[in-house]
């Protein structure tokens, strides 16, 4: 089988100029970043377009650490539905340099179910993530200089909350200290990085509905507290506008082309285990501005991705898809079912049935958001007609749609099964209004609380002193009605990541609040999640390399 860039490298690419012009974007309107990316101004979005267009939201049982294929999916959907006809695009994140040189890989899809020019998408792209961690250390900077200067004010900055942040895994970043080596290096501060997914810029930039928007939340990101007690923000530094100047080309969505020359919007990168894990807002109502169907993923698991789409960007942005698909592999499916992680590719019909829990947990966590489910079977070559009949008869019984999908291998022949199966689904009756989990009136402990229980089934939640000690302080902000966004891993519905299948009975653990005061949304860290990953022991980037003026190695 060839690699995923050999592939992209056979693809003749389509002058992007001529992808948009497919979906009804003028060449005027195009800002070009070279022959085959671009990117297209936000003023161009109308709302009474995009209220038209059907919005198909791709989302996962619990993976594994090799990842479920999501992306491949929402690229093959969005494929196969052009197959049959239909006017579609996909609207996806961009990857992050850490998870591409660290564990994971690429974020590009893969096979023959990509997004092109790949290697460019996997790597610097059009520049905004950098734009949102130049954003974010010039803050850093600027704060700093700040307590430095006014380092004799009576009610000077006691407490800081800003981090700097880098697109890389790089864990000895975590904590540090910074203003060493004498009075003319700064004041001498502890603090941190994190990974710049995590960014507060990088939520902002994706729930942003334009550039006013993004200065209005600029101005509202909370620094730190003053020895009074009192919030400092971005604001009160006076800063917003020269933040809001290196985002100015970052607001924009990017637009490629997949495998199959049909179009892509790419824009944006918050992982879902530490962030909302979801690709722009402008991005999404721009593929929805243009196209009748528009294909979304959500990261990891429906319990995180999933569940921040529908809870944080559908309330914000008042969008809500008519389908979700759940997407399944029998590889995770038997993981989930006590298999060993050596023998998931092995035939194993009693590992895969156990596993259907997981599944199952999934699919009614969906549901309680009034969404109609489909279950996408994302096929490797190693799997049987014997265990996918296992898997079709289970969801028959479940009440839920079913569809093989098999793009990686087929491109979008090998998506017409799904994307026919999309088509009649949406087309006999539309999700239901978004059921959310919590009211926006419900305390900020009782929103965590109806997640953690309601969604993973969790007995209880267990709060740190430190914890509680932050909601006062939100509340007297007016952030009390925010919603909220719990940072877990991504491995379980509990915060312990070696309990797979579905976790009964067990305490879930909020160690700290964190207030994103500019996103407007609290995030809840439970368990011993990171804001900055580490590398493994062999990490991807020893396979990379650049061979004869090629890139090779990157997937």
């Amino acid at each position: 089988m060839k690699t995923d860039i050999e592939i992209a490298h056979e693809i003749e690419l389509t002058p992007i100029s001529k992808i948009a012009q497919s979906i009804g974007i003028s060449n005027e309107s195009v800002i070009s970043y070279g022959p085959f990316i671009a990117k297209i101004p936000c003023c161009l979005i109308d709302k009474k377009r995009t209220r038209k267009s059907k919005l198909i939201l791709v989302t996962a049982i619990t993976p594994t650490k090799a990842g479920i294929g999501k992306t491949t999916v929402s690229i093959g959907l969005s494929l196969g539905l052009n197959q049959i006809g239909k006017n579609a695009a996909v609207a996806l994140r961009e990857p992050s340099l850490g998870p591409c040189f660290g564990m994971k890989g690429g974020a590009a899809g893969g096979g023959y179910a990509q997004v092109l020019p790949m290697e460019n998408i996997n790597l610097h792209f059009t520049g905004d993530f950098h734009a949102v961690t130049s954003a974010n250390n010039m803050i850093a900077a600027l704060l700093d200089n700040y307590i430095y200067q006014h380092k004799d004010q009576a009610d000077g900055i006691k407490q800081v909350l800003w981090k700097r942040v880098l697109d890389v895994n790089d864990r000895s970043l975590r904590q540090i200290v910074t203003g060493l080596g004498g009075l003319t290096n700064g004041v001498p501060i502890e603090t941190g990085f994190d990974i710049t997914a995590a960014s507060e810029i990088m939520a902002i930039l994706c729930l942003a509905e334009n550039q006013d928007d993004l200065k209005r939340r600029v101005e509202k990101i909370l620094l730190g507290y003053t020895y009074s007690g009192k919030p400092f923000t971005v604001k009160d530094l006076g800063i917003a506008g020269s933040i809001v100047v290196l985002l100015k080309d970052a607001m924009h969505p990017n637009l490629v082309q997949t495998t199959e020359n049909t179009p892509a919007f790419i824009h944006g990168g918050p992982f879902a285990n530490i962030a909302h894990g979801c690709n722009s807002v402008v991005a999404t109502k721009m593929a929805m501005n243009y196209c009748d169907y528009v294909v979304t993923e959500a990261g990891f698991g429906a319990d995180l991705g999933a569940e921040k789409f529908l809870n944080i960007k559908c309330r914000k942005a008042g969008i809500q898809p008519e389908l979700s698909v759940l997407v399944v592999t029998t590889q995770a499916l038997k993981m989930h079912g006590g298999v060993s992680v050596k023998e998931i590719k092995q035939p194993n019909a009693a590992g895969l049935i156990k596993g259907f829990e997981n599944m199952d947990k999934h699919i009614e966590n969906l549901k309680s958001f009034g969404q109609n489910v489909l279950v996408a079977f994302n096929k490797y070559d190693f799997d049987t007609e014997e265990e996918i009949d296992l898997l079709r008869t289970h969801c028959e019984k479940k009440e839920v749609g079913f569809a093989v999908h098999d793009a990686f291998a087929k491109g979008g022949k090998g998506a017409v099964q799904l994307a026919q199966k999309v088509v009649e689904l949406t087309d006999a009756r539309q999700s239901k209004p978004i059921h959310f989990t919590y009211k926006d009136t419900d305390s900020v402990v009782r929103k965590i609380e109806k997640i953690a229980m309601k969604l993973y089934g969790a007995k209880r939640v267990l709060f740190s002193e430190k914890a509680l000690a932050q909601i006062p302080k939100f509340e007297a902000m007016g952030a009390n009605e925010y919603p909220v966004c719990i940072a877990k891993t991504q491995y379980s519905f509990s915060d312990n990541e070696k309990a797979y299948g579905v976790a009964v009975d067990f305490d879930f653990h909020v160690n700290d609040l964190v207030l994103n005061n500019g996103a407007e949304f609290i995030v809840a860290i439970a368990g011993s999640i990171m804001r900055m990953p580490g590398l493994p022991k062999e990490p991807q980037a020893r396979n990379i390399d650049l061979v004869d003026g090629e890139i090779v190695g990157l997937s």
